[in-house]
């Protein structure tokens, strides 16, 4: 059979997938008519071996272990690159990890890399990247800026197929890697953007209820933002938006 390059692969996989492929044949034909144990030997595939590591483990136990060994964010980077137990890794070209000044008072969470994000490798690099950077650059903050650098990062850092919703063992399986990633930085202040974030650090959702509302996430001030790709689809709610942006810069000129 002809070898295949894995992202032409993966490029037919999800061009199959758009027309509404849900289901694989295989290429040998299975008789329905057999009987039972003829049956379960033309049908049964061969086990798979398990590494002894992944078969039976607590994939919350194990990234916690993980992720309380890393003493450095170059550290934290590998522990979380040998991660294997989230199948999200399986499908992703790249890990994200994050962007922007590791030195900052205001680390900056989104909630699960996109395509754009999965094709770099970094952050809020699409279009709603480019309106988070034009949104910060309004209260004089930014990535790279001089005297109010950011730092960025996301709940989770591979992209979920078709970019669908993040499930809650997802976001409990690289929770801990979160945690450790914040107290690495060691950051004042919290932005929590959308769902998946708050989910993560404040167990709790929707958004547009917790908007605009301090709480304490990790032991810092956190404040819940709607994303910037829902400011795409909803643009009145850039009023509420550029509200939320004046707390953060009252509450950081304020520390």
């Amino acid at each position: 059979m002809e070898s295949v390059e894995w992202h032409k692969a993966r490029a037919q996989l999800e061009w199959l997938l758009e027309l509404g492929v849900d289901e694989c044949i295989g290429d040998a034909p299975v008789d329905r008519y057999a009987l039972p144990e003829k049956r379960e030997k033309q049908t049964k595939p061969q086990a798979m071996a398990i590494p002894a590591v992944i078969a039976g483990s607590d994939p919350v136990a194990e990234a916690e272990r993980a992720a309380a060994a890393a003493g450095s964010l170059d550290a934290l980077r590998a522990a979380m690159e040998a991660f294997d137990l989230c199948d999200l890794k399986q499908g992703a070209r790249n890990m994200v990890f994050s962007d922007g000044d590791p030195s900052a008072s205001v680390i900056i969470i989104g909630e699960a890399p996109g395509r754009d994000e999965d094709r770099v490798g970094r952050p809020f690099v699409g279009e709603a990247g480019k309106l988070l950077d034009r949104m910060l650059a309004a209260i004089d903050m930014g990535r790279v800026h001089p005297k109010s650098p950011v730092y960025i990062t996301n709940t989770l850092p591979w992209r979920p197929p078709q970019n669908r919703e993040p499930k809650q063992d997802e976001i409990a399986m690289m929770q801990p890697f979160l945690l450790r990633h914040i107290d690495l930085i060691a950051p004042k202040v919290l932005v929590l953007m959308g769902n998946t974030a708050c989910q993560a650090l404040l167990g709790r959702r929707g958004i547009l209820r917790l908007r605009g509302q301090w709480g304490e996430a990790a032991g810092r001030p956190a404040l819940p933002m709607c994303h910037p790709a829902y400011l795409f689809r909803t643009p009145s709610a850039k009023r509420e938006a550029w509200a939320d942006l004046l707390a953060l810069k009252a509450r950081i000129e304020g520390l």
